[in-house]
């Protein structure tokens, strides 16, 4: 498997987060009950599986090889995937900070809840659209063969070292509690 058929996998568990998350948001938009701690769990798989494990193999390892292998970082997709990602983590601070403030009682935070998780999904799926059909070919073209094999060792090593074992396990069972929790 290459290195960006790794990143897509990880896309495609977080589209299912991203469609639960938009559905609850609006569910709560439209003053049904929505538990605040499904906001809060939902940051939790942001920040741990989709910031910590799939930002964390593309801005540390994709990203860089891109740039060595003469793809700029400035002015050009990665720098707008960096910028997106910075925007994408404002958006969970967001709506993790408005979903503790609305589990203590504060019913002001709602709207909040609903503007940053919306926010965030708004961002996210063409910016995952953008990864899958413009940056990822871009690297398969740009990385030479030798050095997409050292991604995917390096992507393993990320997973390791720095990411933990089982995580993956552990975010994809929470991406499915999520689900469950939605269903009618």
């Amino acid at each position: 498997m290459q290195a960006t058929e790794i990143l897509e996998h990880e896309h495609r568990v977080i589209e299912h987060v991203l469609s639960n998350l938009e559905l609850a948001a609006k569910r709560l938009d439209q003053g049904q009950p929505v538990r605040p701690g499904f906001f809060l769990d939902a940051a939790e798989f942001i920040k741990g599986f989709a910031d910590g494990c799939h930002h964390h193999k593309e801005e540390g390892v994709l990203f860089v090889a891109m740039e060595k292998a003469g793809v700029p970082k400035q002015g050009g997709p990665i720098g707008v995937m960096l910028a997106e990602h910075e925007q994408a983590r404002a958006y969970t601070r967001g709506m993790r900070e408005a979903a503790l403030r609305l589990q203590a009682g504060e019913p002001s935070a709602r709207a909040e809840v609903v503007r940053n998780a919306l926010g965030y999904v708004a961002i996210l799926r063409p910016h995952i659209l953008k990864e899958d059909r413009i940056l990822y070919p871009m690297a398969e073209r740009a990385i030479p063969a030798a050095g997409q094999a050292d991604l995917v060792e390096d992507f393993e090593r990320v997973e390791r070292e720095e990411t933990g074992a089982g995580v993956h396990e552990k975010y994809e069972a929470l991406a499915e509690a999520l689900e469950k929790e939605l269903a009618p």
